[in-house]
């Protein structure tokens, strides 16, 4: 029978217990989110009551740097969209399984998980764009004025729009129809003010317009598409203006109203009758 004495023993368990504080899970899914350069690494899982997280990025080919924010962090997210100044060079990142705030070891490497490739002028998503409709006096051409999606990227003080970065490589895609149409056809354009010609005059016509950036590959050339907007129709009915309950409720309206003034009417003109009739009784009496 093998016999450990006290003291070795003691070191058994120490070495064992130090072990198993040492091999923390490793992150998992790490993946990069990212819409108009605010860019978010995720992973999974939670950690438990005894370890965290750190984040360390770098550019390719660069010495590796860390957010303050995600250093033996408890979250499953870093945003480092501050920390990816440069929106042209492609960057990786490790999500270490370390330690809690505060707690000593006595280990130099932990569990990591490296990301994938993540280059934010190719890949981030660019989100929709606002714009707004003037039709020409004529009814014949409408011009959409576009606004560029705001980033979360700053240079000297000035938050960037996506045109500040792409520049020249920033189109816009135009798709429109008729009305009530579901033929529907598209224009490009590099200008912010973009005029859409040969309409039939007097019709609604409906838009929508998506960021395009050509120099992408092909499953990321477009951006969100904006929400629908249609010029006005001279030729409308009444029932394509306004639903069919604001009509009901405007005739019931309008009914309510003339029964109330024929019902006054009835009242001024019963009372009038009654003060003539009261003035025929009295005339008699006055004479006696």
């Amino acid at each position: 029978m093998v016999t450990i004495r006290l003291p070795a023993a003691l070191f058994v368990i120490f070495l064992l217990t130090h072990s198993a504080s040492g091999s923390y899970p490793r992150a998992q899914n790490v993946t990069w989110r990212s819409t108009n350069f605010k860019t978010i690494l995720t992973w999974e899982p939670k950690p438990s009551a005894d370890y965290s997280y750190t984040v360390e990025f770098s550019a390719i080919g660069r010495d590796k740097q860390r957010n303050p924010h995600c250093i033996r962090s408890t979250a499953t997210v870093c945003d480092l969209s501050a920390s990816l100044t440069d929106p042209n060079v492609c960057y990786t990142a490790d999500v270490l399984s370390t330690p809690l705030l505060g707690e000593l070891t006595e280990l130099t490497e932990f569990p990591n998980t490296a990301s994938p490739r993540f280059c934010p002028s190719k890949d981030t998503e660019i989100g929709r764009p606002d714009f707004k409709l003037k039709v020409s006096e004529d009814k014949k051409k409408t011009t959409l004025y576009v606004s560029d999606p705001i980033t979360a990227l700053f240079k000297d003080g000035h938050q960037q729009t996506i045109r500040d970065i792409f520049s020249d490589q920033l189109q816009y895609k135009v798709t429109y129809r008729r009305n009530k149409s579901t033929g529907k056809k598209v224009l490009y354009s590099k200008s912010n003010e973009i005029e859409v010609k040969d309409l039939d005059r007097g019709e609604s016509y409906c838009f929508n317009v998506q960021a395009y950036i050509p120099s992408r590959d092909t499953d990321k050339q477009l951006g969100e598409m904006s929400q629908t907007q249609c010029s006005e129709d001279d030729n409308q009915s009444i029932f394509e203006v306004y639903s069919i309950g604001v009509i009901a409720a405007a005739i019931f309206l309008i009914l309510l109203l003339i029964g109330l003034i024929i019902a006054i009417t009835v009242v001024c003109i019963k009372r009038r009758k009654n003060a003539l009739q009261k003035e025929k009784e009295e005339v008699p009496l006055n004479r006696v």
